[in-house]
């Protein structure tokens, strides 16, 4: 028996994905944790946890080094959300350029008996441009942005993508009316509207800064709804004051964004819908259950892809550091205890490595000794058995 622990609201959904051979929130021993937003930076990891499924695209509350070192493999659910933030853009898009929000708020500070007749004189103060051929930037052009550029497209726009890492599979999900640009400037230059979506790293920290916002047209609208630290704010308070930059739209605030007219803050609801809250938790449960049972992995954001079809009656599975000649230890060691091995596979990730090893036959006896043995391997973090 399986045991998960799960931490904020998770959809009933996902809950209900799992067997009969898991148990929920039974015990802090956990298998796994099924999570949304919840900050485990300052939480021990038990021994027994085995992998954490983040229902959702984000992972930065979660401590990628400490759960390596307790052999815990991390996931995120890419894509469960993106239709929803995909959504939320195409209304800011509206939203933008038909000046809504302004609108609202004075028809909302104008009430009284001649309200209608006030509106309706002062609405040219609201005039705004229509999104059919205008020129958006979506940058990065994944699970998010691809949704967004084809939903772009369809409304009338010229679309540019920028994407260094856009994958053969992704290319396949954007339409033909896309423009993929060759260089950052190159699309940045063009747009009237610039959005932005890629995953944070080193590389993507400060993507768009005072660099890149001096190349853009004038009066340009600027959309991050990715990752806090993209965009650099403090370069995109200087454009904004400069005029560069007319509006700038994101649900990552602080405080030099506050109390600008030209700014627009909401809170982080790119994924808060009920339906991408059911698909994260639904694509968390279904990884839990895959990563526990058989041992492959799709989607860890500290381990490496492997995926081995288990066809054998034992698996042997460790996570290790990446130094030469584990794999050889692996196959001493079993190859000592007189164990044969079916198959042997194995990938890396930077300083981490994952081994799968498929076996015909393996006792009780055998077992016990095989996992107390390999787990000796200091570079070993955790082992494994599965059976089928």
């Amino acid at each position: 028996m399986y045991q998960v622990k799960t931490y904020n609201a998770i959809a009933q959904a996902g809950l209900d994905r799992f067997s009969d051979n898991y148990q929920i929130n039974k015990t802090d021993e956990a298998d796994a944790y099924l999570i949304r937003s919840v900050n485990l930076h300052d939480q021990p990891f038990p021994k027994s946890l085995k992998v954490i499924a983040r229902a959702g695209a984000g992972f930065n509350n979660i401590p990628l080094e400490q759960a390596t070192e307790n052999g815990t493999a991390v996931f995120n659910t890419p894509g469960s959300n993106a239709n929803a933030v995909k959504e939320l853009i195409i209304a800011l898009l509206v939203a933008s350029s038909r000046n809504l929000f302004a609108a609202a708020d004075y028809a909302a500070h104008n009430s009284g008996a001649d309200i209608s007749l006030r509106t309706e004189k002062d609405k040219t103060k609201f005039k705004g441009t229509e999104l059919t051929g205008r020129t958006l930037a979506v940058i990065g052009v994944g699970h998010v942005g691809s949704l967004v550029a084809n939903a772009a497209s369809a409304l009338g726009m010229k679309v540019i993508g920028y994407d260094p890492y856009l994958s053969a599979d992704a290319a396949w999900h954007i339409s033909t009316t896309i423009t993929r640009a060759n260089t950052l400037g190159e699309a940045l230059q063009q747009a009237d509207y610039v959005t932005v979506h890629v995953p944070k790293n080193e590389e993507t920290t400060g993507l768009i800064g005072a660099e890149q916002m001096a190349i853009m047209k004038d009066g340009v609208k600027l959309f991050n709804y990715s990752r806090d630290g993209i965009v650099d704010n403090e370069a995109a308070v200087e454009y904004l004051d400069a005029r560069k930059i007319r509006t700038y739209y994101t649900d990552f605030g602080e405080n030099i964004l506050l109390d600008r007219e030209d700014v627009v803050v909401t809170p982080h609801i790119g994924g808060s819908t009920l339906e991408a809250e059911a698909n994260g938790a639904t694509q968390g449960a279904n990884t839990i259950m895959t990563y526990l049972e058989t041992g492959n992995i799709q989607n860890s954001v500290n381990l490496p892809n492997l995926q081995v079809p288990f066809n054998t009656p034992y698996r042997l599975t460790l996570i290790h550091k990446n130094i030469p000649n584990m794999v050889g230890q692996i196959a001493t060691l079993l190859a000592d205890a007189g164990i044969n091995i079916e198959s042997m596979s194995n990938a890396a990730r930077k300083d981490v490595a994952y081994t799968i090893v498929d076996l015909d036959n393996l006792n009780n006896e055998e077992e016990h000794a095989l996992v107390e043995r390999l787990g000796k391997i200091d570079a070993v973090f955790r082992v494994r058995v599965l059976k089928k």
